[in-house]
């Protein structure tokens, strides 16, 4: 993969500050926030020296992390638990709660789950992505089984954006940013959500599903470090959510979107902010993986779950 690519802001100040080393998908949502971080000095603020490592795609940024390259990266709650199953302990701190859309064209008469049946769904990445097995869940406690009465495609983000679009696919279940961008665009809209989904469940609405991982034993030798970056990460989150302007540099990073665009990836990034950690959190956030296949007797334990304190 090469050496690092290190997006330093500012002067040569703090350069014997302890460094927080990060692999980033070059314009995944993550990448935006830590921009952000770098750009108002925040790291610095808070006495350490922030570094990325920009990657291509996802299993790019895993690699990186398992591989020592960066001492952490944005992963998924089913991915580290997975993981953990198999004998990697990786510390989790909350980054996003936004789980996905179920996205539909504006003049669709699909409302509501029992709409499903006999329509054509596509799923983004496979059967074991999180929005697709939510919605079975939740389906299956309606007495509707999808994967027999649906025609279900799974592919990439990006394909099932186009095929939605030519009338090839009736419903995407797909990940928020994409389905915010053509909500952005006009003539798509949301069948139901994903937080309605986790309610029907019992569990929080806003549940943290992505985070930043840190190896564990890493973690507990650099505790103070990763506080650290845990105070810059809530202020930076606070300033977006706080001051819209803030997010004029950053549009090259999302892609240079037009303005219905640009501003639904804004509103879905805030919204998608999770609050403090707390133990009935925590403890949904494990049942989450219980329903999502995870082994039951070996869940990661709470300490794993960094209590988040913006």
């Amino acid at each position: 993969m090469g050496c690092p690519v290190v997006i330093a802001a500012g002067d040569d100040a703090g350069s014997d500050l302890p460094v927080l080393s990060l692999s980033v998908l070059q314009f995944g949502t993550a990448h935006w926030e830590l921009d952000h971080l770098q750009y108002r000095g925040l790291d610095r603020a808070n006495g350490f020296r922030l570094e990325l490592l920009p990657v291509a795609n996802l299993p790019a940024s895993r690699l990186a992390v398992t591989a020592g390259s960066v001492n952490g990266a944005v992963a998924d709650l089913l991915w580290t638990q997975f993981r953990y199953q198999a004998g990697a302990s990786y510390l989790y701190l909350p980054f996003s709660s936004r789980i996905g859309e179920i996205l539909v064209a504006e003049t669709s008469d699909i409302s509501t789950l029992a709409d499903l049946p006999g329509k054509r769904i596509g799923v983004a990445g496979g059967p074991d992505s999180k929005g697709w097995v939510l919605l079975n869940r939740v389906a299956a406690r309606h007495g509707i089984d999808l994967s027999a009465s649906a025609s279900v495609q799974f592919a990439a983000p990006p394909l099932l954006s186009q095929s939605l679009k030519r009338g090839q696919l009736d419903v995407i279940v797909t990940y928020w940013h994409f389905a915010a961008r053509m909500q952005g665009d006009g003539g798509w809209r949301s069948a139901f959500s994903m937080a309605e989904l986790l309610s029907e469940l019992g569990l929080e609405r806003q549940l943290p599903v992505l985070g930043y991982v840190f190896p564990e034993d890493w973690a507990r030798q650099h505790a103070d470090l990763i506080d650290r970056f845990a105070v810059a990460l809530a202020g930076t989150k606070a300033e977006l959510a706080r001051e819209a302007g803030h997010w004029d540099r950053l549009r090259p990073l999302m892609g240079h979107p037009a303005d219905g665009v640009f501003e639904a990836l804004r509103r879905g990034f805030v919204q998608g902010v999770p609050g403090s950690q707390t133990d009935q959190r925590i403890a949904d956030m494990k049942q989450l993986l219980i329903l999502t296949g995870a082994d039951p007797s070996q869940l990661m334990p709470d300490d794993l779950f960094y209590r988040w304190q913006p």
